[in-house]
């Protein structure tokens, strides 16, 4: 396949591997291409907090070298971007705050260093809701990032700059985060594949905490193959992150044959109830008649605590951030008040000049689940119901192989239209957060548009490091569809 460098938008890791291997063009050349579109449409996305054009320049001349050795690891030469929590050594890592501002790390997250030994190309640091709370990347303390299919509306969050980077042509994959569904929706709303694999399945080392036993890094996408290659990469154990299970990874590639005969897909009668959008129920009941013309059986599962997950996930994860944000308090690391009497007043004036709103706002509510007179009204029945919730689909996959589910219940909704209404926020995440509680892998892949031309997600949830499955039924999917190839136009924006 020839790749035209001119127009980058439609890129694949897997065409543009075969093409370095051809020699049509050296990473150097492809890297400035990637640059070249990223001043041409960042502009009007704010996808990117830095563009780290000089290192990525130095990253594409290294990889240059190596496959003039005849080295063709899968993702040398690959422009990607990080979402801007990866620690990157001399880099600066804001997480979206300003309490972070002029953090630059000493050192490299897992992720970080494993991406860079592949000899993929680091091209830039991707907007987030800071600290990676939220559900449409508004909570950037350095600005919203917008949805490259609508600039009025928002790309998804927390990892809404990664999926953006992918959508609109600036880098071939990144990495996002996803504490209760920041790499599946905007995923959904963007229109690329998206994964968050199973918890422990990647390091969390160098990733700045926010719900530290839901948080799990995953990659994005144009394709199911491009997410295979980038997880074989990331995945394995790390002993740094105590967290990292110790279970071989998979060839994931091989996985992908396209065979999904006899794979038994279970229907959760709970996510097709009340408040799904006609576009939505449309395209991914359409989905489930393409897989099953590939051969899958469809069964009906029922996932019965599924009503309890969106309060049993802004419980613990609200009490984990009130944990793990106490670290920021002015004086080891990050910003400092300069309005100092006291070391009282220092606290409490740096973590209200560093914090935004929405973070506060979690904070304030994951204190008050710990207190001593609410812990075991709230955190500890949070708890409980997170036992239920993951009984619930070790039950569901006594039937089926994997679970296949709306990712949202609308496509992507106008920037500053659910701003003011918090619990019309978080519900946002109703049909995600309940894979995190369980800790299982969830895929996303694009299965149609709404009337508006807005991308609409189809999400398939596999058992635990169970990940080759649920990418073989996305594969399976795109080989005989072709959402997953369309673009958004940017050909008019201009930075």
């Amino acid at each position: 396949m020839n790749m035209n460098l001119h127009d980058p938008s439609s890129f694949t890791v897997a065409g543009a591997r075969r093409s370095l291997d051809a020699h049509e063009f050296s990473a150097t050349e492809l890297t400035r291409a990637l640059l070249d579109r990223i001043s041409r449409v960042e502009g009007s996305l704010h996808a990117l907090l830095a563009v780290t054009g000089e290192r990525a320049l130095a990253d594409a001349n290294r990889a240059d070298e190596r496959i003039a050795r005849g080295d063709s690891a899968p993702l040398l030469g690959i422009p990607i971007v990080l979402k801007d929590i990866f620690a990157t050594r001399g880099i600066r890592t804001t997480c979206a705050s300003r309490i972070l501002e002029n953090f630059s790390p000493p050192y490299d997250a897992d992720a970080t260093q494993r991406l860079a030994e592949a000899g993929a190309v680091l091209i830039g640091k991707a907007n987030m809701d800071e600290f990676a709370m939220g559900s449409s990347n508004e909570n950037s303390a350095y600005g919203a990032c917008r949805n490259p299919w609508d600039v009025e509306r928002v790309p998804g969050g927390s990892s809404g700059g990664s999926a953006v980077a992918v959508a609109a042509g600036e880098a071939l994959a990144s990495l996002g985060t996803d504490t209760g569904g920041s790499i599946r929706l905007p995923a959904a709303f963007t229109g690329v594949c998206g994964l968050k694999p199973t918890y422990g399945r990647v390091s969390r080392y160098g990733v700045i905490a926010y719900a530290s036993s839901l948080d799990q890094v995953g990659p994005f996408a144009r394709t199911v193959e491009d997410l295979a290659m980038v997880l074989g990469i990331i995945a394995g154990h790390d002993p740094k992150d105590s967290t990292s299970a110790a279970i071989d990874v998979p060839d994931y590639q091989a996985s992908l044959t396209g065979d999904i005969r006899g794979l038994k897909l279970g229907l959760p009668r709970q996510y097709f109830e009340g408040g799904l959008s006609e576009d939505v129920e449309r395209a991914v009941r359409e989905a489930l008649e393409v897989l099953r013309a590939r051969g899958a059986d469809l069964v009906d599962i029922d996932l019965p605590h599924t009503p309890y997950a969106v309060a049993t996930y802004y419980l613990i994860a609200t009490a984990e951030a009130s944990s793990n944000l106490g670290r920021y308090d002015g004086v080891r690391y990050g910003h400092r008040t300069e309005k100092v009497t006291n070391l009282l007043e220092m606290y409490r004036e740096t973590r209200v000049e560093g914090f935004g709103p929405e973070v506060k706002r979690r904070i304030i509510l994951g204190t008050y689940a710990l207190s001593a007179g609410y812990y075991d009204a709230y955190y500890r029945k949070a708890l409980q119901a997170r036992t239920l919730i993951r009984q619930d689909f070790e039950e569901a996959y006594k039937l089926c192989d994997a679970i296949v589910t709306p990712t949202a219940p609308q496509t992507a909704f106008r920037l500053g239209e659910k701003a003011s209404d918090p619990l019309s926020m978080y519900l946002s995440d109703v049909f995600t957060n309940s894979a995190n509680l369980a800790g299982i892998p969830g895929l996303v892949i694009p299965c149609g548009f709404d009337t508006k031309k807005l991308p609409i997600g189809l999400q398939i949830l596999a058992p635990s490091f169970a990940e080759a499955t649920a990418l073989r039924a996305g594969d399976a999917y795109q080989k005989d569809t072709d959402w997953h190839l369309e673009a958004p136009d940017l050909s008019g924006d201009q930075t």
